[in-house]
């Protein structure tokens, strides 16, 4: 297995993920553990929603793009 050190994280940060192992039931190595993790292996399947398109896709038909395209709209009214 691999090491890695994290240089420069915030204090608050830190002190976010203390509290959010803590409440786990994880040490703090643990917690950053599984947030990576987790973090990666969504983004390499597409996420939740794309997982739910390629189960369920073909039984909503059309209606998750016309979701997804009013969804986009109103994301760009922000930008």
């Amino acid at each position: 297995m691999a090491n890695m050190t994290v240089r420069n994280l915030p204090d608050e940060v830190h002190e976010r993920l203390r509290v959010q192992a803590q409440s786990n039931g994880r040490s703090l190595e643990a917690e950053v553990r599984s947030i990576l993790v987790h973090a990666v292996i969504a983004a390499s399947d597409g996420g939740f929603g794309h997982r739910l398109r390629e189960r369920y896709g073909r039984h909503l038909g059309d209606e998750l793009a016309v979701e997804r395209d009013q969804t986009a709209n109103q994301l760009s009214l922000f930008d």
